[in-house]
């Protein structure tokens, strides 16, 4: 039977989707099959935004209309009736995981004790225990502590049992005194406010005021909009209550504030806005629309019919939701609930078992939290991609990494606040200018005279991207770089070859792919980097994919491939296997590693018993070592789209400093958990100290 919790509140916007939102985000890393379940719906005729946030999650593989229980309409026809088929249903959701969340009602139609009694109903029927979340806006501590007891009463005359309580939307100032009235009944955690989660986008309040885009980047309009103004003043006045996000409305007759309002907007050291919008159902005379389009402004310009003052009613009572088309916000409700409560606490309470595989989402959480447990300073050198941005915007929200930009700072700055991203503590370094490109100059020529480097020769070198975001790895002003998403491999890793160089003791530089089964994760190597390696090369790249497997938390049990296993087979392709095998076990006595061995008896326990039955590796290997380039990628590959496996890399190995590579096809969860990957590379190179870097191998 899967084990759930009934999240409810005795009131509506109390941020319950937050909380939800971090739940489910909890669970997907300590059990493989998350569910969720919404009791009653709003309506029938529109979606459940809540409910879609949530399936819109990696860790949900559920149908919406399977997770629905009622209506409201059903609830007040037939409570009874009501309650019985919310039992049928939730069970048949159940049945199909190993966890589920139920989210209660949003008191969106009776509001008062009545629905949080049907809640409490609800919940003791399903035997799911209670996490009651409270608002804190505009509370004190003691009116937060009366609200949730009056809650909590009302759940147990109603048999339902409260496990934990969170108080959401709190004074930021006033957390601990919220905890502490909460009292230790339970364990409670307080959240604060965060007026951003509630800010709406550019395109509701469009629809708000039943206006269309004039003007302007369609894709913009899911930018958030954090305040609005009524421009009617002169645009001398105006301008000095501009600030970022901001959309201004102005009546469509007034040319020069939108003249002066889209000036302002390009204009280096003034606000970036999010949009403006025309009431009125006025235009500017054609001269002027001429104009204005001419600029090619991709800030979305809005026609309403409507007047000023409706215009600004009907903006002033738009409420945005957190959803899953905005990623900023969701970064920072789950920031929120990572920082605020304590998980494993919670997941004590619900007496959540963390089971024994690991799926590709619980990898990639362990990632991000043995990043996070101790920050390092990645560099990115291609600031002008918007995945890049964005990933980077996601990470510094969720504290994984300190981010370096490699850019014109004003140029990715601008292009951060118009795609609505986070990225104030990113820092910026233009690779053209600065102290910086001198020092790294020299630096190179000192590196390279023997090739015969010149200083200006070093000046056109460092000026690349590449080159500068390696010589910041190179004099430690930043633990790894991150680079491709622009570039080819060659362009990213080359610099890497010439300046930060080999391990001691290691011939090459190979690369790992970790490949996130439906249970487990395995280590293919090398799939990206050398073509053919010699028995000494494959012999390095089994020892460096041993170290990478420990460091991700795999036991390494090494298997070197070849189209034959043991003694069977023989040719020049099976003997460097042989050999490099042989070599392993000199260089690696502590090492389990078996070859040749085919791909079968590595994998397979009941081929392994009668091909290899003796063999610690056979049936049960967890790193394979390919004999070459072609036979390494093309089965990654065909791994990864027939057997739906999650390909994270390539994780380059055997530098003396972190450096990977990124797909030009990268998608920015691919980005994120490239930079988590060289954060916890370079986290080990810390551990072990750099007087000792073969520690690594």
């Amino acid at each position: 039977m899967a084990r759930s919790i009934y999240l409810t509140s005795s009131e509506g916007e109390t941020g319950k989707s937050t909380v939800a939102l971090g739940l489910v985000d909890l669970l997907t890393r300590t059990v493989q099959r998350v569910g969720v379940f919404r009791p009653v719906a709003r309506s029938t005729d529109t979606r459940d935004y809540v409910l879609e946030l949530l399936l819109a999650h990696d860790g949900v593989d559920l149908a919406y209309d399977d997770c629905v229980g009622v209506t409201y309409e059903q609830v007040h026809a037939d409570p009874e009736a009501a309650l019985a088929e919310i039992v049928q249903r939730y069970h048949a959701v159940e049945r199909r995981c190993d966890a589920v969340v139920i989210v209660g009602t949003d008191y969106t139609d009776v509001a008062g004790p009545t629905e949080l009694a049907y809640n409490a109903r609800i919940a003791a029927n399903l035997g799911a225990p209670v996490l009651l979340v409270v608002s804190g806006y505009g509370r004190t501590p003691d009116a937060v502590r009366q609200a949730a007891e009056v809650s909590l009463s009302e759940l147990e005359a109603n048999h339902a049992h409260a496990i934990a309580v969170v108080a959401n939307r709190c004074d930021p100032g006033a957390l601990d005194a919220v905890r502490v009235a909460l009292g230790s009944e339970v364990p409670a955690w307080a959240l604060p406010e965060e007026p951003f989660l509630s800010a709406p986008t550019v395109r509701q309040l469009m629809d708000a005021v039943g206006g269309h885009l004039t003007v302007g980047d369609e894709e913009l309009l899911s930018r958030e909009v954090v305040d609005v103004l009524v421009g009617a003043m002169s645009i001398e006045h105006l301008l000095d209550r501009l600030h970022d996000g901001v959309v201004v409305i102005t009546p469509g007759d007034r040319s020069d504030i939108l003249l002066g309002l889209l000036t302002a907007h390009a204009a280096e050291g003034f606000p970036s806005l999010s949009g403006i919008i025309l009431n009125g159902g006025f235009y500017p005379p054609p001269t002027v629309a001429r104009l204005v389009e001419g600029l090619g402004v991709r800030l979305p310009i809005i026609r309403t019919d409507l007047g000023t003052f409706r215009s600004a009613s009907a903006a002033a009572r738009t409420r945005g939701r957190l959803s899953s088309d905005s990623q900023r916000k969701v970064d920072l409700a789950l920031a929120l609930f990572e920082k605020h409560v304590d998980g494993p606490a919670l997941l004590a309470a619900l007496e959540v078992p963390r089971i024994e595989v690991v799926t590709p989402l619980m990898f990639e959480y362990e990632l991000l939290d043995r990043a996070r447990s101790s920050r390092q300073k990645i560099v990115l050198p291609e600031g002008n991609d918007d995945r890049i941005l964005r990933a980077a915007s996601t990470l510094l929200q969720r504290g994984v990494a300190d981010i370096t930009l490699l850019g014109d700072e004003t140029s990715i700055r601008a292009r951060g606040v118009e795609l609505g991203l986070r990225l104030d503590d990113a820092h910026v370094v233009d690779p053209a200018s600065g102290e910086l490109f001198e020092r790294f100059a020299a630096e190179y020529t000192e590196l390279r005279k023997h090739k015969g480097m010149t200083l200006d020769r070093a000046r056109e070198i460092v000026a690349d991207v590449s080159y500068f975001g390696t010589m910041m790895v190179q004099l430690g002003l930043a633990d790894g770089m991150v680079s491709g998403a622009l570039h080819t491999t060659a362009h990213t890793i080359k610099p890497s070859f010439e300046i930060i160089k080999t391990v001691p003791g290691v011939s090459i530089v190979s690369s790992v792919f970790l490949m996130c089964l439906e249970d487990r994760v395995l280590v293919y190597g090398d799939c990206a980097v050398n073509p053919d390696p010699t028995a000494e090369q494959l012999a390095d790249i089994a020892i460096s994919s041993a170290a990478t497997a420990s460091q991700f938390g795999i036991e390494p049990r090494v298997a070197m491939l070849s189209y034959s296993t043991g003694e069977s087979g023989s040719g020049a392709d099976v003997d460097k296997v042989r050999r490099a095998t042989e070599l392993v076990r000199e260089r690696r006595p502590d090492l389990s590693v078996e070859g040749p061995i085919q791909y079968d008896a590595a994998v397979d326990a009941s081929v392994a018993q009668t091909k290899m039955p003796d063999s610690a590796v056979a049936g049960r290997a967890t790193v394979f070592v390919f004999p070459d380039l072609n036979t390494g990628n093309n089965t990654y590959k065909a791994v990864q789209r027939s057997a739906g496996a999650v390909a994270v890399g390539p994780v380059l190995q055997g530098l003396r400093k972190p450096v990977n590579d990124l797909s030009r096809g990268a998608l920015v969860q691919d980005i994120v958990n490239t930079v988590a990957i060289t954060a916890i590379q370079a986290q080990a190179l810390d551990a072990l100290g750099a007087s000792d870097p073969e520690g690594l191998q």
